[in-house]
């Protein structure tokens, strides 16, 4: 994947520069072209001699150098560039993407920039939860650039909080994410579920899981990057819809079984990332429950179960589902497989760290029928989106074949 590819590196001033060149090193090593760019801040921390060294290439550190040949420098690194990694992002230069900035080498080839950008943050906790942070993060986030989110432990000023620099395997698998987008899914249509369903007890209370959305809605944006037209089928959730993706909003199980089943006919694969719930109450309150006697009962009936639904209907669909479990993980993936004639279940056990409800990261196996499980690493959602989105590629490639024989 980096063999060939033209990564530039800005590196502004914070602890963890020297992290960065670990990651320099490991790009060159995958055979990258690595150019990096040094603010004034950066090289009080690290000198530029070492980058020179790991990446074999000269170290960009001044907006006015005009090197031989009257190359117009930074519209040469910016227009020249396959991705552009910003590590250690600091506040400052964050702040300055966000609005339109551009007073240094560094701001100015990132607001000149036609490729990818990837931005890792590392600051202080209290910096990086300042509001006006937040804000900048979020417009960027809005507009497209990428990011891997810092990492929580103790920093260099002594406190403890999410703020230091992810680890680099996290970097290196986006870096990996970002350069594989491209358009591979043109011509597709693929619907994906996203979040919960909220089941009523009464016009104040309902049933429902800690499913957040964010694995669906990585899904559904890492599939539009791709080219592919995107219906996204949302449970309630606090995330904006990803650029360029059909959303339908549903609460119930109810709800999302027939926008899905209007939609699936009209689709070339589906991914039911959604955390459907199993039961709801069989009879709502039409008024509010009153706190009268010491217990409850509440009588649930099941839901329908829609994966097992699309797994009856499909035809030339490739169907990929979901599985959440606390226990015995491969063994009731391999019997979801086969019991809802799915193409592929991506399984996660949900008490490991890193995997459960709400996280930005995950540890998933894929399971495929007959038996076969390929075991993937921590990574973060969309990085594990473009895993399941590849599989998908090849899948599909199946299905053709099988249509043509």
């Amino acid at each position: 994947m980096l063999a060939g590819k033209n990564i530039t590196v800005g590196i502004t001033g914070g602890i963890a520069v020297f992290k960065v060149a670990q990651l320099v090193s490991n790009l060159a090593s995958g055979k990258a072209r690595v150019r990096v760019i040094m603010t004034r801040a950066a090289q009080e921390f690290v000198r530029p001699l070492t980058f020179q060294t790991l990446s074999g290439h000269h170290v960009y550190t001044d907006l006015f150098e005009r090197p031989a040949g009257g190359i117009v420098q930074h519209i040469e690194l910016a227009t020249g560039s396959d991705l552009i990694v910003l590590a250690p992002a600091t506040a400052n230069v964050i702040g300055k993407a966000a609005n339109g900035i551009a007073d240094d080498l560094i701001s100015t080839v990132v607001m000149a920039a036609t490729c990818p950008v990837l931005i890792c943050p590392a600051m202080n906790v209290n910096m990086y939860n300042n509001r006006v942070v937040q804000r900048n993060l979020s417009i960027l986030r809005d507009l497209g650039y990428h990011f891997v989110d810092p990492g929580v432990g103790r920093l260099a000023c002594g406190t403890a909080g999410r703020g230091r620099l992810a680890e680099l395997d996290l970097i290196m698998d986006k870096i990996n994410s970002v350069l594989s987008n491209n358009e591979d899914l043109r011509g597709l249509s693929v619907m994906v579920t996203a979040g919960p369903t909220t089941e009523p007890v009464d016009p104040v209370r309902y049933l429902t899981n800690r499913s957040s959305g964010k694995m669906g809605y990585a899904v559904a944006d890492a599939a539009a990057k791709r080219g592919a037209r995107v219906l996204l089928i949302s449970g309630p959730v606090a995330l904006n819809p990803p650029p360029g993706v059909e959303v339908i909003y549903v609460q119930t199980a109810n709800e999302m079984y027939a926008a899905v089943m209007e939609s699936f006919s009209m689709v070339d694969a589906v991914v039911m990332s959604a955390a459907v719930a199993d039961y709801r109450p069989k009879t709502a309150a039409k008024q509010k429950i009153k706190k009268h006697e010491s217990s409850l009962t509440i009588e649930l009936e099941k839901n329908p179960d829609i994966l097992a639904e699309l797994g009856r209907k499909k035809k030339q669909q490739v169907l990929i589902g979901f599985a959440a479990e606390t226990e015995n993980l491969e063994k009731n993936a391999v019997l979801k497989v086969a019991g809802k004639n799915l193409d592929m279940l991506v399984a996660n056990d949900v008490t490991l760290p890193g995997a459960g409800f709400g996280t930005d990261t995950n540890i998933a196996k894929l399971v495929f029928p007959g038996g076969r499980i390929v075991s993937l690493p921590k990574m973060d959602k969309l990085s594990l989106a473009n895993h399941i989105l590849d599989e998908l590629t090849v899948l599909r490639k199946g299905e053709e074949n099988n249509l043509k024989v």
